[in-house]
């Protein structure tokens, strides 16, 4: 089973990789981006019966940095 997870900086967390993508566009001609926030997808090719507490201890110890990052769970 495929799970995907989305991983996003929590509100107020300054995100330069956004910052430099927003100039980037600007740059580019790209008007009316008024901010970018960057972040990180990550598919997992899991056993049918990996449990959700399982998923969730995944990205809580590895996969995200639960102090400035929040992540989002999805089974496809």
């Amino acid at each position: 089973m495929k799970v995907q997870v989305y991983v996003t900086l929590k509100p107020g967390v300054l995100d330069p990789q956004g910052k430099a993508i927003h100039h980037a566009l600007e740059g580019l001609g790209f008007g009316g981006v008024s901010d970018v926030r960057a972040g990180r997808f990550i598919e997992l090719e899991v056993a049918d019966d990996v449990s959700d507490t399982d998923l969730d201890a995944m990205c809580a110890k590895l996969l995200a940095n639960t102090v400035i990052e929040n992540y989002r769970i999805e089974r496809a």
